[in-house]
């Protein structure tokens, strides 16, 4: 499984990992000492852009407890010890309690302390272009692998069962979780305690594309908003873009995606020939592989259905709109 907020998937970030409950956190306070205001203020303006709010506050000793219902995610400008102990004594659920980041003056090393997979994780990264070395500690992130939250986010949906998440992160460690499956409904679905259950956030489109080798993420992202132009719709509107799993190594897509703040989906070839689109496609003549614009927009739709069909652009990037 890859890292970059990409899921395979068999059928089926900043700090918005959605939770148990599918609230997303985007409300950040950096608290910090008065001689050190100037780097959390330098902290603010690196990484408001991608959130809601960013508000610095100056620190005092309950400064944590007057503050706990009014954030999702607080940034500590100091050392470890000292959120630590203000914050111990106010943590209750991982699923409901905000995530905490301690970063120090020097912006050396960003730490998530509590939250890693609703927040944490993705604000120590956003820290990393300041200079910071995230130091991530959730197993699956250490072991360079994507947790079931993960996976949640690249879908943009959230974790229904939230205890279950113990156990498929521990399959996830082991290698033995598998792609996320996708069960269309209307159903009833009996599962067990280890069986997380995740719920799309909305109901969006699905961008299918495909590229060339070496694409680069200025025309992905010209061809995917010429695409949702043409139906009256924008990036707000896509819950992720899905493509073959031969493409899992596209920079250049990744980094669109990124920009845009969606997840990437693979799917297998054997999926993809389930789904296959309308239009004829050279890569199946060449190599064997449904058009994977079409296929994967139809795959990854909630509806299994091709609102567009299949448009190239700029003799690179190939759309196709599903939901």
């Amino acid at each position: 499984m890859s890292t970059n907020n990409t899921t395979e998937s068999n059928g089926a970030s900043h700090c918005s990992t959605p939770d148990s409950d599918g609230e997303v956190a985007e409300e950040i306070a950096i608290i910090s000492f008065e001689r050190k205001l100037d780097t959390a203020r330098t902290i603010k303006a690196e990484i408001e852009d991608a959130y809601d709010r960013v508000d610095v506050i100056e620190y005092h000793g309950d400064v944590f407890a007057d503050q706990w219902e009014e954030y999702d995610c607080f940034v500590g400008l100091m050392a470890s010890g000292i959120a630590v102990r203000k914050a111990a004594p106010l943590l209750a659920d991982k699923w409901d309690d905000p995530a905490i980041v301690v970063v120090d003056e020097q912006l050396t090393w960003a730490i998530p302390l509590t939250g890693g997979h609703h927040g944490a994780n993705q604000v120590v990264t956003d820290l990393a272009q300041l200079g910071a070395v995230p130091a991530m500690t959730t197993a699956s992130e250490a072991a360079g692998k994507q947790g079931v939250e993960s996976k949640a986010k690249a879908l943009d949906a959230h974790v229904v069962n939230g205890d279950s998440t113990v156990a498929t992160n521990l399959a996830v460690l082991d290698d033995e979780l598998g792609p996320v499956a996708r069960l269309d409904g209307p159903r009833a679905v009996f599962v067990d305690d280890d069986v997380t259950v995740l719920k799309p956030n909305k109901d969006g489109v699905v961008l299918g594309t495909g590229t060339v080798s070496g694409v680069r993420t200025e025309q992905v992202l010209t061809a995917w908003e010429t695409a949702l132009s043409a139906l009256d719709l924008g990036f707000d509107d896509v819950t992720f873009v899905a493509t073959g799993t031969r493409k899992k190594d596209e920079s250049g897509l990744y980094e669109a995606a990124q920009k845009i703040d969606v997840g990437i989906v693979l799917f297998e070839k054997e999926m993809l020939a389930r789904f296959e689109g309308p239009s004829p496609s050279r890569s199946n003549e060449l190599i064997g592989w449904p058009g994977i614009a079409e296929a994967s927009a139809i795959a990854g739709g909630r509806n299994h259905e091709l609102l567009q069909e299949k448009e190239r652009y700029d003799d690179a990037v190939t759309v196709a709109v599903g939901r």
